[in-house]
């Protein structure tokens, strides 16, 4: 398969979305990334429209064509008929003026070759041969048959597609001539790619539409009133019904669109429970006016089905019809099985993503697949990863953070804005003797302490950090942290029981003062002695100084 349509790995945010919305889960998780499977995708496009980081992207090839161009061969432009609907009131003649103008040799309507492959499926309807007959324009039907239903293959008829079958008429036309189809689809560049030698370049109106853009060439509304032009319905749901001018009474004529309901007409005729059908199918509700590039921008399904409905006519357009055998295509099963595990192995998986029982599978599609088997069995096939469960994350959340807040050893509860109470782990409930979280769950905090500093953080929507308060209720000293969650409108509160150290600070404090008293009542005490030292030193030295004062004078007067 062609790598037509790949994935910008820069983009991928793991929602999952593609994959839920893939019809055949061809797509692969790994590293964090998307990675499409070729061989399991039928290239239905629906990735690429549901993916909302336009993560996907359809491989160009404008460069091909300008190349193409540039080789001197006349090019010619094969438009799909669903320009109508992408190219508001922009006609044929409106379309062919502005890409002449880009270099082309000619262009025509896709249309011409919806006319013979309807003129051949009218000629097998005739001829009454087959008990069901599918069509086999939708390239991406074609491969959900050949890849996932290929009991199928005798009932799709085998006939070239309108592409491939108007490329033919041209180059039957014009031996030297190029031909690159113009239209709404993805898988039309691997059909191109797979049978060669009918296309050489395959452009979607999105590629087409930004060469125009640079080249800056505006296509001018130009609508022509051409009656033979039935097949232009081909785009629409029960399109090429509309066409069939012969039918057999003996068949009954259906359209199916959309690949879920493909799915399961293709399951219908399997077991046996359809008989005598020719069934029109298509991979996009809607048909090609509901294609992939067109839904992703242009999706307007009553406006688009009217656009293509007043510019068809009611006569064919004349053509030379080929041979049957000219325009036969030949359909060949596509192997894409992997190896399917073991039901020991799927259980074992089912257990790893926490389903032990059959009521613990939810079924609830948010990793993409359908049950929790599908994607048990994908892991193992290497298509997914056990993360992607959203219910096993979910678990494993809660479990890792109720572990973490159950065990901290700060007390934590969160309050709503209404200073109601939320949650609060076992260390908030000690500090405040509650027996259980019931007891206080959705109650105001007022009946465990004050409000004050929510109310004041809640005002002021500004933080509190490592207060310390005394809970005179509790008797515990706690440090208070107070933090608002804008996003949430949530108060979380963070306390850590400090009690412990602030009885020993104040058993120190006590120590330090009585150590302090007894320090000053011994300063006090030696001052006294001092002085009462200096006291009798003074009295003595004043007894002496007389004494030898009376000393002196008695041997003077010797």
């Amino acid at each position: 398969m062609s790598d037509c349509l790949t994935l910008k790995k820069s983009n991928c945010k793991n929602c999952y979305k593609c994959i839920r919305h893939c019809p055949v889960k061809s797509i692969r998780f790994s590293g964090n990334q998307a990675h499409i499977i070729g061989n399991e995708c039928i290239l239905c496009g629906q990735c690429f429209v549901v993916c909302p980081q336009n993560a996907k992207e359809i491989s160009s090839e404008v460069e091909k064509a300008k190349v193409l161009i540039q080789s001197g061969d006349p090019v010619y432009v094969s438009l799909a008929p669903s320009f109508i609907a992408n190219y508001e009131n922009i006609g044929i003649k409106g379309m062919k003026t502005a890409l002449k103008k880009l270099g082309f040799f000619d262009v025509e309507e896709t249309a011409i070759g919806a006319t013979i492959v309807k003129n051949e499926y009218e000629r097998m309807v005739k001829e009454d041969k087959r008990d069901v007959i599918i069509t086999s324009c939708c390239h991406s039907v074609n491969l959900l048959i050949q890849k996932y239903y290929q009991n199928m293959l005798p009932y799709l008829a085998d006939v070239l597609s309108p592409m491939l079958a108007h490329a033919r008429d041209i180059k039957t036309r014009n031996a030297k001539a190029k031909v690159v189809f113009v239209g709404p689809c993805v898988s039309k560049k691997d059909e191109a790619d797979f049978y060669e030698g009918y296309v050489d370049a395959v452009l979607t109106f999105e590629e087409l539409t930004e060469w125009l853009k640079d080249a800056e060439i505006a296509p001018e509304s130009d609508m022509d009133d051409f009656n033979e032009s039935r097949a232009r319905f081909f785009p629409t749901t029960g399109g090429i019904l509309k066409t069939m001018a012969l039918q057999n009474d003996k068949y009954t004529y259906m359209a199916v669109d959309g690949v879920e309901n493909c799915k399961e007409c293709l399951k219908d005729i399997e077991s046996g429970n359809v008989h005598n059908c020719f069934i029109e199918m298509s991979a996009c509700v809607g048909s090609c006016v509901g294609g992939p590039v067109m839904e992703k921008y242009h999706r307007s399904p009553v406006k688009d089905y009217t656009a293509v409905a007043r510019y068809a006519g009611d006569k064919d357009f004349s053509v030379n019809q080929p041979e049957p055998l000219e325009i036969r295509k030949h359909f060949v099963p596509i192997d894409h099985k992997l190896q399917m595990p073991s039901e020991a192995e799927i259980n074992a998986e089912l257990r790893e993503m926490g389903k032990y029982r059959k009521e613990d599978e939810l079924n609830c599609g948010s990793c993409g697949y359908n049950t929790c088997r599908e994607k048990a069995i994908a892991v193992l096939q290497g298509k997914a990863e056990i993360s992607m469960c959203l219910p096993y994350l979910k678990d494993k959340a809660e479990s890792f953070s109720d572990c973490i807040v159950n065990n901290t050893p700060n007390g934590l509860f969160v309050l709503n804005e209404n200073l109601e109470v939320q949650q609060i782990n076992a260390a908030a409930r000690k500090i405040m003797n509650l027996r259980s979280a019931s007891d206080i769950l959705g109650e105001p905090v007022v009946r465990i302490m004050d409000p004050a500093v929510f109310l004041q953080v809640l005002s002021t929507k500004r933080n509190v950090r490592d207060q310390r308060i005394y809970l005179a209720e509790y008797k515990k000293y706690v440090e208070e942290t107070v933090v608002y969650d804008a996003t949430y409108h949530l108060l979380i509160c963070i306390m850590r029981d400090v009690t412990d150290e602030e009885t020993e600070r104040e058993k120190k404090e006590n120590i330090s003062r009585q150590t302090i008293e007894i320090a000053d009542k011994v300063v006090d005490k030696q001052m006294r002695v001092v002085q009462e030292i200096a006291s009798l030193l003074g009295e003595t030295a004043a007894e002496t100084k007389i004494a030898l004062t009376k000393l002196k004078e008695s041997i003077d007067n010797e």
